[in-house]
């Protein structure tokens, strides 16, 4: 029986006591209903106090079984109450263990500061992707949500230490500081470049005037999203099939058709050719849009004649199945 039954079945047992002994009370010794209802309370209570009338010989045999129906219904009442605080309590403790473990194997993953509709959607896309990643969230409410999406949580605030050491910010390659407040997201990206120098940190900023204040902190980059929404309205109305393009690129289910980076490994085919000689398009169908150099430079729409080198990064258009091809030929 769930707890809920339960809680409604001394609901229902309570109300049958108490109709019982006011009727009890004004069929067998004649009381007004009242008198009936207060003397089957102040039985079920036990306070004490003495009879609303005399009873009858017949009146305190039926006293006596209303005595025991009480106590009966008392005790389930209270044992049910003690179950659901035991199961409530069992339930955060073994959900604090299992959380514990999800977290101790947390490696290369990204930390996700704000549950709110910034932080949910780069988790959904994270998912997406097959990207571990861990929330840490301040509201309940929202780390609850977190949980029963089955995602891993830290209930605590992003701008102490302690909450970003147990998201293992050690171990993390990248932050995401996507908080609803600037300032706080500011300290975020503060404590969490001091506690780790090399790591990726993207920022929120609502004020395009505290840009530049993330930057200097450590953000490695900024966005602002009512910058981003401003300039998308205004490319639906100047460039809208450029912009339908790059949706279909990014995860839009019409066309089949994804940009990804392949970084090239060492030992890679690849290593050491021209993109003319690499016959990138011909063997995976993928067209190379850029070629990020080790370096840091970027060459956009890269001549047939520059020269792929281990640790460089291919920027290419294709579907899933050309992207894969590519991949393969870059680390094989």
């Amino acid at each position: 029986m769930t707890v809920r039954k339960r809680f409604l079945l001394a609901g229902l047992l309570l109300v049958g006591v108490v109709l019982f002994g006011a009727s009890g009370f004004h069929y067998i010794e004649g009381w007004p209903w009242f008198d009936g209802f207060y003397m089957t309370i102040v039985t079920m209570t036990t306070v004490g106090y003495e009879e609303t009338h005399p009873l009858s010989g017949a009146g305190k045999v039926f006293n006596s079984f209303l005595i025991l129906a009480a106590v009966m219904t008392g005790a389930f009442l209270l044992a049910t109450f003690t179950q659901v605080m035991v199961e409530f309590e069992l339930d955060k403790f073994v959900g604090r263990r299992r959380m514990q473990r999800e977290l101790a194997k947390l490696n290369n993953h990204y930390i996700i500061c704000g549950a709110g509709r910034v932080g949910r959607t780069v988790a959904r896309e994270f998912r997406s992707h097959g990207v571990p990643f861990v929330f840490i969230e301040t509201n309940e409410q929202r780390a609850q949500w977190a949980q029963d999406e089955g995602m891993a949580v830290v209930v605590g605030s992003a701008t102490r230490e302690e909450a970003l050491h147990e998201a293992r910010i050690d171990h993390a390659q990248g932050l995401v500081a996507a908080v609803a407040s600037d300032a706080d997201n500011l300290y975020i990206v503060l404590t969490a470049r001091g506690l780790k120098p090399d790591l990726t940190i993207v920022a929120r900023a609502s004020e395009e005037e505290a840009l530049p204040k993330f930057k200097r902190a450590g953000a490695t980059h900024v966005v602002s999203p009512y910058h981003f929404v401003g300039r998308r309205i205004a490319r639906l109305f100047l460039r809208p099939h450029v912009l339908e393009l790059i949706d279909n690129a990014f995860g839009s289910e019409q066309l089949d058709m994804e940009i990804e980076e392949v970084p090239v490994a060492e030992k890679s085919a690849l290593a050491g050719k021209t993109l003319a000689d690499a016959e990138i398009r011909q063997k995976t169908g993928v067209m190379v849009l850029a070629v990020k150099l080790g370096d840091g430079r970027m060459h956009f729409n890269p001549a047939p004649d520059v020269v792929v080198h281990p640790g460089d990064c291919l920027i290419a258009i294709g579907s899933a199945d050309h992207l894969e091809k590519l991949a393969s030929l870059a680390n094989s």
